[in-house]
């Protein structure tokens, strides 16, 4: 399969490898799902069937105007698992990605899902509030709005320095994988780039958390500076019943790079547990 199509008429580009259980990878924003490749060969060798695909607005899939609110991302990914007849699947998010998962157990009562991930993800609220002190000022998500209007490929080159945390002595990544990664982003519209920010900036996900009835993983860098762990991946763990909790210390947040064969080995473990 190749390209599945959604409830609201559009394409999403999908990639279905191996055979075996389903791992359903839902990636981070602004990149696509050829960041899971690296997994997903793996989990297909390992006896897992590894389904990822393109958010809507990214890679290969269509660019509409609209549908970049959470329901109806959470309404894709419903579609994915129905166009796939996957069922008894663990679903997997990063970043951006774990939204998705969260609006997906609430909206879909986690229909067909037996286990949950979520890597350095945005749930359940990034942005700084009154109730949520931890959070991310609103003035910093402006600021990289502005930044993409003016110039979104110069913005990507300087933010992917910290998604992967590249710092004058230290960089887990080759220059090379920050230029793919560049590349990926820049394969997406600008309205649904913006548009997604704007959403993982400012969704609540804490009444979805009491959703999640299936065994769930977290995964979360200490020194992520993209989804700050004590807003994110803690207070995750905090709310979702029976979540386990793995923090790497110090690691960054483009994981999936930075810390390829820890993460393959903490997947593995869980997935096929």
């Amino acid at each position: 399969m190749t390209f599945i199509t959604t409830r609201t008429g559009n394409e999403l580009y999908v990639k279905d490898w191996g055979a075996g259980r389903p791992v359903i990878l839902m990636h981070g924003w602004p990149l696509t799902a050829d960041t899971w490749d690296d997994f997903a060969m793996v989990a297909a060798d390992n006896g897992l069937r590894a389904i990822a695909y393109d958010r809507r607005g990214f890679g290969r899939s269509e660019q509409p105007w609209d549908g970049y609110d959470y329901d109806t991302l959470a309404d894709d990914l419903a579609d994915v698992i129905d166009a796939t007849e996957a069922t008894d699947a663990a679903l997997v998010g990063f970043s951006m990605g774990g939204g998705e998962v969260a609006r997906y157990m609430s909206r879909h009562q986690g229909r067909n899902v037996s286990k949950a991930v979520l890597i350095a993800s945005v749930v359940p609220f990034m942005l700084k509030t009154a109730d949520n002190p931890d959070g991310t000022p609103q003035s910093t998500f402006d600021q990289m709005a502005d930044g993409m209007k003016k110039d979104r490929a110069h913005f990507f080159a300087s933010f992917f320095k910290d998604f992967y945390g590249v710092g004058l002595l230290s960089s887990p990544v080759s220059d090379e994988v920050i230029q793919w990664s560049v590349n990926q982003a820049m394969m997406a519209g600008i309205k649904p780039t913006l548009a997604c920010a704007e959403a993982f900036a400012t969704t609540d996900f804490r009444s979805d958390l009491a959703h999640f009835r299936v065994p769930t993983l977290i995964i979360h860098g200490t020194g992520d500076k993209t989804v700050p762990i004590d807003a994110a991946g803690r207070a995750a763990a905090a709310g979702i019943a029976n979540a386990t909790l793995i923090e790497y210390d110090g690691a960054p947040h483009g994981l999936f790079a930075s810390h390829k064969e820890r993460l393959t080995a903490d997947l593995l473990e869980f997935l096929t547990r």
